[in-house]
Protein backbone atom coordinates (compact mmCIF):
# COMPACT_ATOMS: atom_id res chain seq x y z
CA UNK A 1 0.00 0.00 0.00
CA UNK A 2 1.29 3.41 -0.96
CA UNK A 3 -0.49 6.78 -0.86
CA UNK A 4 -0.04 10.52 -0.34
CA UNK A 5 -2.44 12.63 1.70
CA UNK A 6 -3.00 16.17 2.96
CA UNK A 7 -2.02 16.64 6.63
CA UNK A 8 -5.07 18.70 7.64
CA UNK A 9 -7.48 16.19 6.09
CA UNK A 10 -6.01 13.07 7.68
CA UNK A 11 -5.55 14.81 11.03
CA UNK A 12 -9.25 15.69 11.15
CA UNK A 13 -10.26 12.07 10.56
CA UNK A 14 -7.71 10.61 12.98
CA UNK A 15 -8.94 13.01 15.64
CA UNK A 16 -12.55 11.84 15.11
CA UNK A 17 -11.45 8.23 15.64
CA UNK A 18 -9.61 8.74 18.94
CA UNK A 19 -12.75 8.63 21.12
CA UNK A 20 -13.78 5.25 19.71
CA UNK A 21 -10.47 3.47 20.21
CA UNK A 22 -10.39 1.24 23.30
CA UNK A 23 -8.18 2.81 26.01
CA UNK A 24 -8.10 -0.02 28.58
CA UNK A 25 -5.78 -2.32 26.60
CA UNK A 26 -7.73 -5.44 27.60
CA UNK A 27 -7.70 -6.46 23.91
CA UNK A 28 -4.57 -4.84 22.42
CA UNK A 29 -5.78 -4.84 18.80
CA UNK A 30 -8.61 -2.46 19.76
CA UNK A 31 -6.10 0.31 20.41
CA UNK A 32 -5.37 0.22 16.67
CA UNK A 33 -7.16 1.48 13.57
CA UNK A 34 -7.52 -0.12 10.16
CA UNK A 35 -6.31 1.97 7.21
CA UNK A 36 -7.49 0.77 3.83
CA UNK A 37 -6.94 2.08 0.30
CA UNK A 38 -9.52 0.54 -2.00
CA UNK A 39 -9.44 2.90 -5.00
CA UNK A 40 -7.20 5.54 -6.56
CA UNK A 41 -8.54 8.51 -4.61
CA UNK A 42 -9.88 7.42 -1.21
CA UNK A 43 -8.50 6.13 2.07
CA UNK A 44 -10.86 4.59 4.65
CA UNK A 45 -10.17 4.51 8.40
CA UNK A 46 -11.92 2.21 10.86
CA UNK A 47 -11.85 2.13 14.68
CA UNK A 48 -13.86 -0.08 17.03
CA UNK A 49 -14.07 -1.15 20.66
CA UNK A 50 -16.53 -3.94 19.69
CA UNK A 51 -19.47 -1.94 21.10
CA UNK A 52 -19.13 1.12 18.87
CA UNK A 53 -17.39 1.58 15.51
CA UNK A 54 -16.57 4.57 13.33
CA UNK A 55 -15.57 4.49 9.68
CA UNK A 56 -14.32 7.68 8.05
CA UNK A 57 -12.89 8.40 4.61
CA UNK A 58 -10.37 10.88 3.27
CA UNK A 59 -9.30 11.96 -0.21
CA UNK A 60 -5.80 10.76 -1.12
CA UNK A 61 -3.56 10.01 -4.05
CA UNK A 62 -3.34 6.21 -3.96
CA UNK A 63 -0.47 4.67 -5.93
CA UNK A 64 -0.91 1.11 -4.61
CA UNK A 65 -4.08 -0.22 -2.91
CA UNK A 66 -3.83 -2.21 0.30
CA UNK A 67 -4.59 -2.26 4.02
CA UNK A 68 -2.71 -2.11 7.30
CA UNK A 69 -3.49 -1.88 11.02
CA UNK A 70 -1.55 0.65 13.12
CA UNK A 71 -1.66 2.02 16.65
CA UNK A 72 -4.25 4.83 16.68
CA UNK A 73 -2.81 7.25 19.24
CA UNK A 74 0.78 6.92 18.03
CA UNK A 75 -0.25 7.65 14.44
CA UNK A 76 -2.33 10.63 15.57
CA UNK A 77 0.58 12.04 17.60
CA UNK A 78 2.99 11.59 14.68
CA UNK A 79 0.70 13.28 12.13
CA UNK A 80 -0.15 16.10 14.55
CA UNK A 81 3.54 16.95 14.95
CA UNK A 82 4.51 16.78 11.27
CA UNK A 83 4.98 19.98 9.27
CA UNK A 84 2.08 21.32 7.21
CA UNK A 85 2.95 19.46 4.03
CA UNK A 86 1.86 16.42 2.06
CA UNK A 87 2.39 13.14 3.91
CA UNK A 88 3.51 9.96 2.13
CA UNK A 89 2.63 6.50 3.50
CA UNK A 90 4.24 3.24 2.42
CA UNK A 91 3.47 -0.19 3.85
CA UNK A 92 6.51 -2.44 3.71
CA UNK A 93 6.59 -6.23 3.31
CA UNK A 94 6.77 -6.87 7.07
CA UNK A 95 3.65 -4.68 7.68
CA UNK A 96 5.72 -1.83 9.06
CA UNK A 97 4.60 1.57 7.80
CA UNK A 98 6.98 4.26 6.59
CA UNK A 99 5.71 7.84 6.99
CA UNK A 100 7.51 10.60 5.08
CA UNK A 101 6.86 14.33 5.38
CA UNK A 102 9.34 17.06 4.59
CA UNK A 103 12.66 15.98 6.10
CA UNK A 104 11.00 13.63 8.65
CA UNK A 105 10.85 9.86 8.23
CA UNK A 106 9.02 7.61 10.71
CA UNK A 107 8.68 3.86 10.73
CA UNK A 108 5.94 2.35 12.89
CA UNK A 109 4.94 -1.23 13.56
CA UNK A 110 1.87 -2.40 11.67
CA UNK A 111 -0.24 -5.53 11.50
CA UNK A 112 -2.17 -7.25 8.76
CA UNK A 113 -5.85 -6.52 8.17
CA UNK A 114 -6.75 -10.10 9.16
CA UNK A 115 -5.90 -9.32 12.81
CA UNK A 116 -8.49 -6.55 13.02
CA UNK A 117 -12.02 -7.51 14.20
CA UNK A 118 -14.81 -7.43 11.65
CA UNK A 119 -17.48 -4.78 12.22
CA UNK A 120 -21.09 -4.35 11.18
CA UNK A 121 -21.92 -1.41 8.92
CA UNK A 122 -25.29 -0.60 7.38
CA UNK A 123 -25.64 -0.47 3.62
CA UNK A 124 -29.11 1.06 3.57
CA UNK A 125 -30.53 3.77 5.82
CA UNK A 126 -34.31 4.08 6.06
CA UNK A 127 -34.69 7.19 8.27
CA UNK A 128 -33.52 10.77 7.93
CA UNK A 129 -32.86 12.83 11.05
CA UNK A 130 -31.58 16.35 11.66
CA UNK A 131 -27.97 16.26 12.91
CA UNK A 132 -28.42 19.55 14.79
CA UNK A 133 -31.61 18.28 16.48
CA UNK A 134 -29.84 15.07 17.52
CA UNK A 135 -26.99 17.13 18.93
CA UNK A 136 -29.46 19.27 20.86
CA UNK A 137 -31.27 16.26 22.34
CA UNK A 138 -28.03 14.61 23.47
CA UNK A 139 -26.64 17.79 25.06
CA UNK A 140 -29.77 18.19 27.16
CA UNK A 141 -29.90 14.62 28.48
CA UNK A 142 -26.48 12.92 28.53
CA UNK A 143 -25.43 14.38 31.89
CA UNK A 144 -28.33 12.61 33.67
CA UNK A 145 -27.13 9.12 32.70
CA UNK A 146 -26.17 7.06 35.74
CA UNK A 147 -22.53 6.54 36.74
CA UNK A 148 -23.34 3.11 38.21
CA UNK A 149 -22.38 0.41 35.71
CA UNK A 150 -24.51 -2.17 37.56
CA UNK A 151 -27.71 -0.33 36.54
CA UNK A 152 -27.28 -1.58 33.00
CA UNK A 153 -30.37 -0.15 31.29
CA UNK A 154 -29.65 3.29 32.77
CA UNK A 155 -26.12 3.38 31.30
CA UNK A 156 -27.54 5.09 28.24
CA UNK A 157 -30.38 7.33 27.09
CA UNK A 158 -33.69 6.21 25.68
CA UNK A 159 -34.11 7.49 22.12
CA UNK A 160 -37.67 7.48 20.79
CA UNK A 161 -38.46 8.10 17.13
CA UNK A 162 -42.14 8.75 16.51
CA UNK A 163 -44.16 9.87 13.51
CA UNK A 164 -44.51 13.40 14.87
CA UNK A 165 -41.56 13.85 17.27
CA UNK A 166 -38.14 12.74 18.41
CA UNK A 167 -37.51 12.27 22.12
CA UNK A 168 -34.52 11.50 24.31
CA UNK A 169 -34.59 10.80 28.05
CA UNK A 170 -31.94 9.86 30.61
CA UNK A 171 -32.13 9.17 34.33
CA UNK A 172 -29.99 7.94 37.20
CA UNK A 173 -32.91 7.40 39.58
CA UNK A 174 -32.40 10.76 41.33
CA UNK A 175 -33.07 13.08 38.39
CA UNK A 176 -34.45 12.79 34.88
CA UNK A 177 -33.77 14.88 31.77
CA UNK A 178 -36.23 14.75 28.89
CA UNK A 179 -36.01 16.61 25.59
CA UNK A 180 -38.34 16.23 22.63
CA UNK A 181 -38.81 18.04 19.34
CA UNK A 182 -41.59 17.98 16.77
CA UNK A 183 -40.22 16.42 13.61
CA UNK A 184 -40.03 18.37 10.38
CA UNK A 185 -37.29 16.96 8.19
CA UNK A 186 -37.13 13.85 10.36
CA UNK A 187 -38.71 11.17 8.19
CA UNK A 188 -39.92 8.53 10.64
CA UNK A 189 -42.35 5.81 9.54
CA UNK A 190 -43.38 4.37 12.92
CA UNK A 191 -42.69 4.74 16.62
CA UNK A 192 -39.56 2.94 17.84
CA UNK A 193 -37.40 3.22 20.95
CA UNK A 194 -33.81 2.24 21.67
CA UNK A 195 -31.33 2.65 24.53
CA UNK A 196 -28.11 4.24 23.23
CA UNK A 197 -24.98 3.72 25.42
CA UNK A 198 -23.36 6.81 26.93
CA UNK A 199 -20.07 6.37 25.03
CA UNK A 200 -21.96 6.17 21.75
CA UNK A 201 -23.89 9.33 22.62
CA UNK A 202 -20.64 11.15 23.40
CA UNK A 203 -19.24 10.24 19.99
CA UNK A 204 -22.45 11.16 18.13
CA UNK A 205 -22.41 14.49 19.98
CA UNK A 206 -18.91 15.19 18.59
CA UNK A 207 -19.81 14.02 15.09
CA UNK A 208 -22.92 16.22 14.90
CA UNK A 209 -21.43 19.40 16.38
CA UNK A 210 -21.64 22.17 13.79
CA UNK A 211 -23.33 19.87 11.26
CA UNK A 212 -26.47 21.34 9.70
CA UNK A 213 -27.24 18.78 6.99
CA UNK A 214 -29.44 15.73 7.67
CA UNK A 215 -28.03 12.51 9.06
CA UNK A 216 -29.21 9.05 8.09
CA UNK A 217 -30.26 6.37 10.55
CA UNK A 218 -31.03 2.65 10.50
CA UNK A 219 -31.38 -0.16 13.00
CA UNK A 220 -31.46 -3.92 13.25
CA UNK A 221 -32.01 -6.31 16.14
CA UNK A 222 -28.78 -5.46 17.96
CA UNK A 223 -27.28 -2.33 16.38
CA UNK A 224 -27.95 1.32 15.61
CA UNK A 225 -26.42 2.87 12.50
CA UNK A 226 -25.78 6.55 11.82
CA UNK A 227 -24.40 8.15 8.66
CA UNK A 228 -23.16 11.73 9.15
CA UNK A 229 -21.72 13.06 5.92
CA UNK A 230 -19.10 10.53 4.83
CA UNK A 231 -18.74 9.10 8.34
CA UNK A 232 -20.54 5.92 9.35
CA UNK A 233 -21.05 5.19 13.04
CA UNK A 234 -22.34 1.96 14.57
CA UNK A 235 -23.39 1.26 18.15
CA UNK A 236 -24.74 -1.77 19.95
CA UNK A 237 -28.11 -1.22 21.58
CA UNK A 238 -28.25 -1.49 25.34
CA UNK A 239 -30.48 -4.34 26.44
CA UNK A 240 -32.78 -4.14 29.44
CA UNK A 241 -35.97 -2.41 30.50
CA UNK A 242 -35.84 1.38 30.68
CA UNK A 243 -38.13 2.83 33.39
CA UNK A 244 -41.55 4.18 32.45
CA UNK A 245 -40.43 7.80 32.59
CA UNK A 246 -43.90 9.20 31.91
CA UNK A 247 -44.85 8.12 35.46
CA UNK A 248 -42.00 10.20 36.91
CA UNK A 249 -43.08 13.51 35.38
CA UNK A 250 -45.01 15.48 38.07
CA UNK A 251 -48.63 16.09 37.13
CA UNK A 252 -49.85 18.13 40.13
CA UNK A 253 -47.09 20.61 40.99
CA UNK A 254 -49.25 23.61 41.88
CA UNK A 255 -46.52 26.21 42.42
CA UNK A 256 -44.45 27.79 39.64
CA UNK A 257 -41.72 30.41 40.04
CA UNK A 258 -39.92 32.12 37.14
CA UNK A 259 -36.20 32.70 37.75
CA UNK A 260 -33.46 34.54 35.87
CA UNK A 261 -31.18 31.79 34.58
CA UNK A 262 -27.85 33.55 35.09
CA UNK A 263 -28.71 34.86 38.55
CA UNK A 264 -29.98 31.56 39.96
CA UNK A 265 -27.10 29.59 38.39
CA UNK A 266 -24.49 31.88 39.94
CA UNK A 267 -26.21 31.70 43.33
CA UNK A 268 -26.20 27.89 43.20
CA UNK A 269 -22.50 27.89 42.27
CA UNK A 270 -21.73 30.00 45.33
CA UNK A 271 -23.89 27.78 47.53
CA UNK A 272 -22.10 24.69 46.20
CA UNK A 273 -18.82 26.08 47.54
CA UNK A 274 -20.10 25.75 51.10
CA UNK A 275 -22.17 22.59 50.66
CA UNK A 276 -21.28 19.30 52.32
CA UNK A 277 -18.77 17.48 50.09
CA UNK A 278 -20.67 14.20 50.26
CA UNK A 279 -24.27 15.30 49.85
CA UNK A 280 -23.75 18.55 47.85
CA UNK A 281 -26.96 19.67 49.55
CA UNK A 282 -28.35 23.20 49.17
CA UNK A 283 -31.63 24.40 50.66
CA UNK A 284 -34.22 26.46 48.80
CA UNK A 285 -36.62 28.38 51.01
CA UNK A 286 -39.47 29.86 49.00
CA UNK A 287 -41.14 32.73 50.86
CA UNK A 288 -43.40 35.55 49.76
CA UNK A 289 -41.46 37.59 47.16
CA UNK A 290 -38.10 35.99 47.92
CA UNK A 291 -36.05 32.83 47.61
CA UNK A 292 -33.45 32.11 50.30
CA UNK A 293 -30.66 29.77 49.21
CA UNK A 294 -28.53 28.33 52.00
CA UNK A 295 -25.80 25.74 52.35
CA UNK A 296 -23.51 24.67 55.15
CA UNK A 297 -20.72 22.30 56.00
CA UNK A 298 -19.40 21.61 59.47
CA UNK A 299 -15.83 21.62 58.11
CA UNK A 300 -16.09 24.74 55.92
CA UNK A 301 -18.84 27.14 56.93
CA UNK A 302 -22.12 28.33 55.50
CA UNK A 303 -23.74 30.59 52.92
CA UNK A 304 -27.06 32.42 52.71
CA UNK A 305 -28.22 34.32 49.64
CA UNK A 306 -31.60 35.94 48.94
CA UNK A 307 -33.10 36.45 45.48
CA UNK A 308 -36.32 38.44 44.89
CA UNK A 309 -38.96 36.31 43.12
CA UNK A 310 -42.57 36.44 42.03
CA UNK A 311 -44.10 34.12 44.65
CA UNK A 312 -47.14 34.58 46.93
CA UNK A 313 -47.90 31.06 48.23
CA UNK A 314 -47.07 29.55 51.60
CA UNK A 315 -43.42 29.01 52.55
CA UNK A 316 -41.81 25.83 51.23
CA UNK A 317 -38.38 24.40 52.08
CA UNK A 318 -36.79 22.04 49.53
CA UNK A 319 -33.34 20.46 49.57
CA UNK A 320 -31.51 19.81 46.29
CA UNK A 321 -28.22 18.34 45.15
CA UNK A 322 -26.39 21.45 43.90
CA UNK A 323 -24.50 19.55 41.19
CA UNK A 324 -27.75 18.17 39.76
CA UNK A 325 -29.06 21.72 39.40
CA UNK A 326 -25.82 23.02 37.87
CA UNK A 327 -25.83 20.22 35.29
CA UNK A 328 -29.15 21.58 34.02
CA UNK A 329 -28.04 25.22 34.03
CA UNK A 330 -24.87 24.34 32.13
CA UNK A 331 -26.90 23.37 29.05
CA UNK A 332 -30.06 25.48 29.19
CA UNK A 333 -29.94 28.51 26.88
CA UNK A 334 -33.10 30.39 27.84
CA UNK A 335 -32.66 33.65 29.78
CA UNK A 336 -35.39 32.55 32.18
CA UNK A 337 -36.41 29.21 33.67
CA UNK A 338 -39.46 28.12 35.62
CA UNK A 339 -39.28 25.83 38.64
CA UNK A 340 -42.50 23.97 39.42
CA UNK A 341 -42.98 22.22 42.76
CA UNK A 342 -45.56 21.01 45.26
CA UNK A 343 -43.84 20.46 48.62
CA UNK A 344 -40.53 19.45 50.15
CA UNK A 345 -41.07 15.73 49.47
CA UNK A 346 -42.25 15.79 45.84
CA UNK A 347 -40.06 15.98 42.73
CA UNK A 348 -39.53 19.44 41.27
CA UNK A 349 -39.66 20.19 37.55
CA UNK A 350 -37.45 22.83 35.94
CA UNK A 351 -37.96 23.98 32.36
CA UNK A 352 -36.97 26.89 30.12
CA UNK A 353 -39.50 29.73 30.24
CA UNK A 354 -39.11 30.25 26.50
CA UNK A 355 -38.99 27.91 23.53
CA UNK A 356 -35.45 26.58 22.93
CA UNK A 357 -36.40 24.67 19.81
CA UNK A 358 -37.40 21.67 21.88
CA UNK A 359 -39.61 20.72 24.82
CA UNK A 360 -37.08 20.43 27.63
CA UNK A 361 -38.00 19.23 31.11
CA UNK A 362 -35.76 18.34 34.05
CA UNK A 363 -37.13 16.50 37.07
CA UNK A 364 -35.11 16.48 40.31
CA UNK A 365 -35.92 14.48 43.43
CA UNK A 366 -35.65 16.55 46.62
CA UNK A 367 -33.13 15.74 49.34
CA UNK A 368 -34.16 15.15 52.93
CA UNK A 369 -33.57 18.27 54.99
CA UNK A 370 -31.68 17.73 58.25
Amino acid sequence: MKFSINKAEILKELNALQGVVEKKNTIPILSNILIEATDASTIAFLATDLDISLQTVCAADVATPGAVVVQAKKLFDIVRNLPDAEIHFLKEDNDWVKILCGSSEFKIVGQSKENFPSTTMAENYDTTLSASVMNNLIQRTIYAITQEESRYALNGAMFVTDVDKLEMVATDGHRLALASVAHEQNQVAEKKSFIIPKKALSEILKLTTGVEEPMEFATDENHLYFKIGARRFTSRKLAGQFPNYELVIPKNNDKAVPLNTERIAQAIKRAALMADERSHSVKFEFEKSKLNITSQSADVGELRETIPIDYTDASVFIGFNAQYLLDFFNVVSSDEVVIEFKDEQSPALIRPAKDEGCDYRYIVMPMRLM
